[in-house]
């Protein structure tokens, strides 16, 4: 009788057992699959405020450097002294804008005006030479090439956006600024234990560098904003205060405000003489040599040296993305970009000779 009994049936896991092993691991490759996934679409949506986080974080490596600077001629407190660099920038700010607002808004109103008929002069030359075909408008230029600067560009494209992104970045820039070390700990308490000192050291040189960096940026805008200026007064150009500050805040951004700063130059004078665009010219070329070969290179030896085609590359490429604001921080970006994988370089190095003496 007892052999007619079928035979004990062993249960086997089914497709929604979480405690079958094939099961965990395919959960866990998609899940690796899923999160990747949600992590890009993150970045894509909140890239704005990525950039204002990391705009922050570059002016509070900018605040940060002048603190420490200040520090060698003046022993107070950090934070008094964050405080006098912090008033400092901000009071420079405000009375650039007070005392020469009024000239700047004219002067701004008659440079469009001089940049818009030189380039009708231009487009018309080209038109007339069989360059162009069918005709080109200087205005569908200007709304073309506006329309290229990014999805971000909308974002800021008014003065209210313009303002509160200002004012975030300040924010930002100097709560990191005041405690740096109390942000570098927060992050560092998402990663392994084994890993964060080797995270604290790659902090430490990545600020290091973006100090520095940012320290010779500032250097040369003064350079090339003070320079075009008084050399553009004494040639008797016109615009030549609008033009210097112009100069000196396109020199943020490497090679491509140059190439803009110089065409409004050349513009500018061309408007008034012949011998006033000759004069530009030299200007332009001038305050450039001195930037490229004495400024440049300095910078580039104390703090991680940029190929000008990878610079180049990053801004066309952070441009077409994020608009002006990529194009400004793309400097930045592939500097502490280098200067991480430098590190990681180093600490691979330094683990493999530790294997190899074990």
């Amino acid at each position: 009788m007892s052999d007619d009994l079928p035979e004990p049936h062993v249960e086997q896991a089914g497709p929604v057992e979480l405690r079958d092993p094939v099961i965990r691991h395919e959960l866990k490759r998609a899940s690796v699959w899923i999160g990747l996934v949600l992590a890009v679409a993150g970045v894509i949506v909140l890239a704005q405020p990525l950039l204002l986080i990391f705009a922050g974080i570059v002016l509070a490596s900018m605040l940060d450097g002048g603190t420490r600077l200040l520090g060698r001629v003046l022993p107070i407190g950090r934070n008094w002294r964050l405080l006098i660099v912090t008033m400092a920038a901000i009071g420079f700010v405000v009375w650039t804008i007070y005392f020469t607002g009024t000239e700047l808004i004219d002067q701004a109103e008659r440079l469009r005006e001089t940049v818009t008929a030189q380039l009708n002069r231009l487009v018309a030359w080209a038109n007339a030479m069989g360059l162009i075909q069918g005709g080109v408008d200087v205005q569908q230029l200007s709304s073309q090439l506006m329309g290229t600067l990014g999805r971000l560009g909308s974002a800021v494209s008014s003065a209210l956006g313009a303002i509160t992104s200002l004012v975030m970045i300040l924010v930002i820039g100097i709560f990191i600024a005041v405690e740096p070390r109390l942000y570098q700990r927060g992050v560092a308490w998402m990663l392994p234990l084994d890993h964060r000192d080797a995270f604290y050291r790659t902090a430490e040189r990545m600020g290091y560098t973006l100090r520095r960096l940012m320290a010779g940026r500032l250097v040369g805008m003064a350079v090339e904003g003070v320079g075009t200026w008084f050399l553009l007064m004494v040639g008797g150009v016109p615009m030549a205060t609008l033009l210097g500050i112009l100069t000196g805040l396109l020199a943020f951004l490497p090679n491509i405000g140059a190439i803009i700063s110089g065409v409004l130059i050349v513009l500018a004078g061309f408007s008034m003489s012949f011998e006033a665009g000759i004069w530009a010219i030299a200007v332009y070329l001038i305050v450039q040599t001195v930037d490229g070969y004495l400024i440049v290179p300095y910078v580039a030896k104390k703090t991680v040296d940029l190929a000008p085609a990878l610079v180049l590359g990053a801004q066309l490429l952070c441009g077409a993305l994020f608009g002006i604001v990529g194009l400004a921080l793309a400097d930045p970006m592939v500097a502490m970009l280098k200067t991480a994988l430098e590190q990681k370089s180093v600490e691979d190095e330094a683990d493999a000779e530790e294997a190899a003496a074990a």
